[in-house]
This record gives structure tokens, C-alpha cells and sequence, in this order.
């Protein structure tokens, strides 16, 4: 086989791959729909970004708990975080969180789960199979 021939099959092969980045354009990070209460924050739509996570509403809430270093606790108008935060400052937290927790770092899809594990847990992607060990939160 010659180096041309090589090249193109390379190429054939490459051109058959799919691009990752524009499967998961369609996946977008939910943004915080908070809400600032006297000395409290309500993200009003935590069951949203749960939903959109494949995850309990409580997991986020302890995640965002111990980010923000305050007490937080679901209520029926959502998550109230005891404190003043911004919705950047939200925003940044709850992307964090996915880009941690949720979406996979192989193939950058958000189909995963945890798995607990003795000292964390493991982050394993549905679609590739691919398995990362996380700490807990």
C-alpha cells in the first residue's frame, strides 16, 4: 500500500466520524431562574435543571450547599439557599457541576450516572461506556 493510498483511507475514515461538538449543540446547561429574598436565594427552577441533569433535586441542592458554603433546602417554590447570590454566580456553579458530574469527558454527551464508589463515586457515560472517578460532594 502506498503513502497516497494510506492518506486516503485516512481520510475516508476521518470523514465518517462524527463531529462531537454539534451532537451535544443540542444539549444546553440550564441556567438558574433565581430569585433574591431578604437574606435567602430561591432558584426557582431546581426540578428543571435536575430534570435536565438526570439527577435527584436533593443531589444538586447538597452540591450547590457546599459550593456556596450555606445551607440550602427544597421547598415547593424550589431551592432556598440561605444567602445573597447572583445569578452568575449560580449560573457558574450549576455549569460547574455538569461539566464535573454530568457530562462526560470522552465523548461530551450528558448521558451518565454515578455510581458510588468506597472514597466517591464514578461518573459512567451511557453512550461510550467510558467510567471517571469523581470525589463526593
Amino acid at each position: 500500500m502506498s503513502n497516497d493510498e494510506y492518506n486516503r483511507l485516512i481520510d475516508d475514515a476521518f470523514a465518517k466520524i462524527p463531529n462531537l461538538s454539534m451532537e451535544k449543540a443540542d444539549f444546553v446547561i440550564p441556567k438558574a431562574d433565581g430569585l433574591t429574598q431578604g437574606a435567602k436565594t430561591v432558584i426557582r427552577n431546581i426540578a428543571a435543571i435536575a430534570d435536565r441533569a438526570r439527577r435527584k433535586p436533593e443531589e444538586i441542592a447538597r452540591y450547590l450547599s457546599k459550593e456556596l458554603s450555606a445551607p440550602a433546602s427544597i421547598a415547593e417554590q424550589g431551592l432556598i439557599i440561605s444567602g445573597k447570590f447572583s445569578g452568575d454566580e449560580l449560573d457558574k456553579r450549576i455549569t460547574k457541576y455538569f461539566e464535573t458530574y454530568v457530562i462526560c469527558k470522552e465523548c461530551h454527551k450528558p448521558d451518565t450516572h454515578l455510581e458510588s464508589a468506597k472514597n466517591g463515586m464514578y461518573l459512567v457515560c451511557e453512550a461510550c461506556g467510558a467510567r471517571y472517578w469523581v470525589k463526593n460532594y
